[in-house]
Parts: C-alpha cells; sequence; structure tokens
C-alpha cells in the first residue's frame, strides 16, 4: 500500500462532484433542476452547468422562484434538508405540477447534506410524500481553494449568535467527523470560545457513538478507524464570538478590501463591466452565467461575474497583499508584459519566433487579468481616497489603538448626520462597544437616538439584535479597563479584554512594512487579529514570545516552542471571551502503530485552523502567512529572531507544518450587520 497521502482538498472537491453527477445519473433521461439559490454558488466551485447538461439536465429553475415547467417528466429539487420554508414550497410546487401539468411527472428530492425529520413530516402533512424519490446529497465541505474548506452556510453566524440554533454546529461536527473516519482522529482538539467547547463535546461524543456501532455490528477494522492520525496533528477550533472586533475592522488586504466595496460570493464577484470590461467572449461570459444557474439577462449587459482564485495567477500574487502596495505590484506586472511582448521583435530564428507564439495565449490571458484587476484596483481607489473612507478608517484604527472613545464620538456623530450608509455606523458603534467593553450608557442612548432618527424606527429591532449579540451594550463599569473576564474560562458572560490583550499578544504593531512583512500585522496596516494570534499562541510559541518581548513580556516568558496546547499563554487565554478547550484523543498502541506503518512518516503534518461562525479573507491572508513560515517559504523573519545557539530549537521549526482553514462561511463586517438589520421599513411619514 502507498503511504497515505494525507488531507487533500482536491479529493473532497471531487467526491462532491461524483456524488452529484451519481444521483443525476440515478434518475433516467432529461430531467428539470429546481435548485436553492443558495446551493448555486457552493455547487458551482466544483461542477460546471455543461456537465450537469452532460447528466441530463435540461433547464434549471430557482425554487425560491416557484416556477417550474411541465416541460420534462424528470423533475429533480435539490434543496438544504434543514430548511421547512423551502420544504414546504417543494411540496407546494409538486402539487401544482401535478394538478396543472398534463403529463405524469416523476419528482426526486436530493436534501443536502441531509435528510431531517422535519422535512419528512412537511412532505407527509402535504401528501406528497410518497410521490417523491428521497435521497441525501452529502455536501458538507466545500474547498473554496486548495488550502480553504467552507460549508458555506450563508446564515451561520445569525443561526449560532442571534437565533441560537444550534444546526451550523452540528453539521460542522458531521463534516469534521468525516474527515476523522477518513484520515484518522485529530490527536489534539485545542479551541477557545463557548461553541468550540459545544463542538468539541459532539466531536467526543460521535466518536464514543460510531465505536459503539461499529463493536456491536463486529466490524473489524473499528480499531483502526478510531486511532490518532499520523498525518493530521491537530485542529484549533475559534469561536467568532471570542474576536468580534477583527470582522468590524475594514480589511485592508486586496481580496478583503473587494469584499468590502464589491462583495465576493464563492469565489466570484459581480462588477460593473464599465470598470473591469466586458467578457473577452460570448463563451465566456456564457460559463460565467451558469455556474450560479439562471440569471437576470436584463443584467448582463451591466454586470459582469469575474472568478477570484487561484486559477488567476495574478490574483493568486495580489489577494493577501495590503492595498497599499497593490499598484506597485500591477505596475510591475504591466512592465514584465510589455517586456515579453516586445521580445518578438528581437527573435533571430524561427525557433525563438515559435517559443514567442506558444507562449502568446498566456501572455494574453495574463493580459486580459492584467486589465480587470487594473480596473478593480483603480475604482477602488477611488472609494479609499474619499473623505467618508478616511475618517472611517481613522476612527476604527484609533479604537483599536485604545485612544479615548470619546474623543471620537463627534466624527462618528458626523458620519451619522452625513447620512453614511448604516452597516458602516453600526460597525463603528459595535467597534467601540466590543473593545471598550461596552459604551457608557449615556453615550449608547445618544447613538440610539441618532440612529433611530436618521435611519428608520425600524432599526429598534436592529439595535435590539446587536443587544442579544452583546455586540451593543452598556458598559458595566465607568472604567473602560475594568472588564469583566472569565476565571478559568468558565464565566459565560465574560468579555474579551482587548485592553489587556492589546499589551500582552501586542495586538498593535506601530512599524510595519507592507512591502515585506514580518508579522500578521500588516493585513490591518498595525493590527494583528486577535483571532489569528490565537492561532500563534499554539503554532508559534517561541515566534510569538520574541515578539511581545520589550513591549509587555507577562505571562509568556520561559515559553518554549514544544509546548503544547495553550500552555505558555494561559493568563492571555483567560481573558478570551468563552470557555478554553485542551483535549487529546488516544488509540490503542497497535493500532496506532499499525496507522504509522501504513500512513508513512512523513514530515509534513497538517493542522486544521477551524473558524465557527464565519471568517474573513484578511483573517485568510493572515494565516497564509503563517503556513508560509510553517511551510519554510518565508523563514528568513521566523528564524532571525532566534540567536544562533538555538540550534535544538532551529531544529524543531525545520519540520515542516501545513495550515488547512476551515469555517462555516466566509463573512465580513457589513455581512454581520445585515444579518442583524431589520428590512421593513416602519418610516413614519
Amino acid at each position: 500500500m502507498a503511504p497515505y497521502s494525507g488531507l487533500d482538498t482536491d479529493q473532497i472537491k471531487d467526491k462532491a462532484r461524483k456524488d452529484l453527477l451519481a444521483l443525476l445519473e440515478g434518475v433516467q433521461g432529461k430531467k428539470n433542476l429546481v435548485l436553492e439559490r443558495s446551493l448555486a454558488g457552493p455547487i458551482g466551485v466544483f461542477v460546471k452547468f455543461s456537465t450537469l447538461q452532460d447528466y441530463g439536465v435540461d433547464k434549471v429553475f430557482w425554487l425560491e422562484n416557484g416556477n417550474v415547467d411541465s416541460s420534462q417528466r424528470n423533475v429533480v429539487f435539490l434543496a438544504r434538508g434543514d430548511n421547512p420554508t423551502q420544504t414546504q414550497s417543494i411540496a407546494e410546487q409538486i402539487k401544482r405540477l401535478q394538478r396543472n401539468g398534463e403529463t405524469d411527472h416523476e419528482f426526486s428530492i436530493f436534501w443536502a447534506p441531509r435528510r431531517t425529520l422535519v422535512c419528512n413530516k412537511i412532505l407527509e402533512n402535504e401528501g406528497v410524500l410518497g410521490d417523491v424519490s428521497v435521497s441525501e446529497f452529502p455536501l458538507f465541505f466545500v474547498p473554496l481553494e486548495k488550502d480553504v474548506l467552507s460549508l458555506e452556510l450563508p446564515d451561520s453566524f445569525r443561526d449560532l449568535y442571534l437565533r441560537k440554533n444550534p444546526t451550523p454546529l452540528f453539521h460542522a461536527a458531521q463534516a469534521l467527523m468525516l474527515m476523522q473516519q477518513q484520515h484518522g482522529l485529530f490527536p489534539r482538539i485545542i479551541g477557545k470560545g463557548d461553541n468550540a467547547r459545544r463542538l468539541t463535546d459532539l466531536l467526543l461524543r460521535m466518536r464514543s457513538e460510531i465505536g459503539v456501532s461499529e463493536k456491536s455490528s463486529g466490524r473489524s477494522d473499528s480499531v483502526f478507524g478510531l486511532t490518532p492520525s499520523n498525518t493530521i496533528e491537530s485542529i484549533i477550533i475559534i469561536d467568532r464570538e471570542v474576536d468580534f472586533a477583527t470582522v468590524l475592522l475594514t480589511q485592508l488586504t486586496y481580496e478583503g478590501l473587494i469584499d468590502e466595496l464589491v462583495g465576493i460570493q464563492n469565489n466570484q464577484a459581480e462588477v460593473d463591466t464599465s470598470i473591469v470590461g466586458s467578457a473577452p467572449s460570448a463563451q465566456q461570459s456564457h460559463d460565467s452565467a451558469s455556474r450560479s444557474a439562471p440569471a437576470a439577462s436584463s443584467q448582463q449587459t451591466l454586470k459582469r461575474k469575474i472568478q477570484l482564485d487561484s486559477n488567476d495567477k495574478l490574483y493568486e500574487q495580489l489577494r493577501d497583499a495590503n492595498f497599499a502596495i497593490v499598484g506597485g505590484l500591477l505596475n510591475k506586472v504591466a512592465r514584465r508584459l510589455e517586456s515579453d511582448y516586445e521580445s518578438r521583435h528581437t527573435a533571430k530564428s524561427t525557433s525563438e519566433l515559435r517559443e514567442f507564439v506558444n507562449k502568446l495565449p498566456g501572455y494574453q490571458a495574463e493580459q486580459q487579468s492584467l486589465k480587470i484587476h487594473t480596473g478593480l484596483a483603480e475604482d477602488m481607489m477611488k472609494n479609499t481616497k474619499s473623505d467618508i473612507f478616511s475618517r472611517v478608517l481613522e476612527i476604527q484604527q484609533n479604537l483599536a489603538a485604545g485612544t479615548e472613545p470619546s474623543s471620537l464620538h463627534e466624527m462618528m456623530e458626523e458620519l451619522i448626520a452625513r447620512n453614511t450608509p448604516l452597516p458602516v455606523v453600526l460597525r463603528l458603534v459595535c467597534l467601540e462597544s466590543c473593545i471598550s467593553g461596552g459604551l457608557r450608557p449615556k453615550d449608547l442612548e445618544n447613538f440610539k437616538r441618532q440612529i433611530v432618527h436618521a435611519y428608520g424606527f425600524q432599526h429598534l429591532l436592529t439595535l435590539d439584535s446587536l443587544d442579544k449579540l452583546r455586540l451593543l451594550q452598556a458598559r458595566a463599569s465607568a472604567n473602560p479597563l475594568m472588564i469583566p473576564t472569565s476565571v478559568g474560562g468558565v464565566v459565560s458572560d465574560a468579555k474579551t479584554n482587548y485592553n489587556y490583550l492589546r499589551k500582552v499578544l501586542r495586538l498593535i504593531v506601530d512599524e510595519v512594512n507592507e512591502q515585506d512583512p514580518n508579522d500578521i500585522a500588516y493585513v490591518y496596516s498595525g493590527y494583528a487579529p486577535l483571532s489569528v494570534r490565537l492561532v500563534q499562541c499554539v503554532l508559534q510559541k517561541q515566534f510569538l514570545a520574541n515578539i511581545i518581548k520589550g513591549t509587555n513580556t507577562a505571562g509568556v516568558s520561559g515559553v518554549s516552542s514544544v509546548a503544547q496546547g495553550w500552555r505558555g499563554f494561559e493568563e492571555a487565554v483567560k481573558n478570551v471571551r468563552g470557555r478554553t478547550v485542551d483535549e487529546i484523543q488516544s488509540g490503542e498502541d497497535k493500532a496506532v502503530k499499525a496507522r504509522q506503518i501504513l500512513n508513512g512518516h512523513g514530515e509534513k503534518r497538517t493542522v486544521l485552523a477551524f473558524f465557527l461562525g464565519g471568517i474573513t479573507f484578511t483573517e485568510i491572508a493572515a494565516l497564509r502567512f503563517i503556513a508560509k513560515q510553517e511551510d519554510g517559504k518565508s523563514r528568513f523573519h521566523y528564524l532571525s529572531h532566534l540567536s544562533s545557539s538555538s540550534l535544538v530549537l532551529k531544529k524543531a521549526l525545520i519540520a515542516r507544518r501545513r495550515i488547512i482553514i476551515g469555517t462555516t462561511s466566509i463573512i465580513s463586517g457589513n455581512s454581520m450587520m445585515t444579518s442583524c438589520t431589520e428590512t421593513a421599513n416602519h418610516r413614519v411619514k
């Protein structure tokens, strides 16, 4: 048997494609596909519409529109199995087709990722359960990139923190349990936050249930299936609520700023053709539109969907860079392309000319990519140079640095008076509340009154939702430094103490080299995301300790790089909201040795950093920066902090480590605020 290759996101993508195509192949003949809109993007990541056509799909309809026709005998519904509203819609459309259509239809339902009792009950109550063929489409992780796995649950933030709906937790546990069954148990589960504790408990319970089930069935391979992995080192679970402030800040990487100003969904952004130009060919326009199923024809002439992933080599270079240096990078690429094109005039032989012709398609693709990103960067630069953007960024950076909040209130009130978009205003007020442990009651009431008067009385409900999320609260103490924290990591009412952590984890870095960064703080031009600092507390103990030296060494003195879990940073972790997780999973010695023999002894091991409740593109960029250090691609700065006598430590650092990023969804400050915003208009006329 060949040595085990480890966690491969391409395999996950291939499996999802094969599972979907196998289900479609099981429905004989031509078929109409009725698709839940929120599933179109994730499915488009791993299969094209042309492939679906090869497997008999004739037309695609949105489930939400309720307009499926009788043009085909076979009708296939693909929807999420945990959504009662969509189940009701499916039942109504089936009854409509049965009542109005002359064709004797065959109905199939594919539930993603699983079938639920609620869905069965609704279909039974509507009298259609016996008329449909029901299957499960186990769509869990969607590989957005080779290092990013997302469950693509668009409502996961609202469900977890506002509705207190544990469904995303269960889906995450199922996805991670499937990973453990394939690759072995996570040897160590490390986490921070109440939901991280709940997810860990679910994983431990599922492990015990699988063990009991396999033993009762007499399976001989059950022991091997529940042994620690030899290729996955650990999983680090970060609950989103331990660090809301990072999401509320404006993202300053190229990819993050695109998400802020344009919006990125499933690796695609919809941009005006006046900015990026029209598609180079009608065929490309068709492929772009078909990947997300039917689109409004009236918008195709105004908007263009552009693909933003690593297949675009230029975008791969730009995505994680601070936006301040993107212009210079684009200029270098433009000069290089111009030089490459000019090389055709210097060709002295037919072989050199043939070589240029062979490279020409690559040059043309790169030229098209350069045109798109130059247009995007120029348009984004107009926004970043605006007075509103500059003021918002100034307020955010001052709040993050610990400036007295009351000195910024006049600027915040001015933004409200200028009718700045509501999500921007809410992000600023909530940012102050998160970092300062709440607002003074007088200031809080003043902001609430101004927001309601400026944006409408319906936002009383918005403000109530923010209060439920504990994003916008009154300060319990008059002193912003006196923030209640957890004792032993068990007090649920505790708040993250940014004022303490700002010093002990050095969240603010005054001098940042954005061209050649040596710390994750470059992604926010001087602020290191707390969520990613927590990951460093586990993976880069000595490196982080050396960064902190000279600022505040409390709680990190004597930290060794071989220390595991949160060891060495216990005091800092106590000042972070929520419970602390550190679980070791072990197996029988014989089974562990058997897995080591079969899997080999590869030096490179995988760490899964899982963000429960969502992650921003800027945090992904920061994690990729750590991954480059761990993988040896950017090791100069990493080792330069160590003395020449630290030979043992340097040898330990040479062992390579791969980081895979997992999440329930990609979020931003705007999407966070939108999930809490009341949309009904109750404005007094």
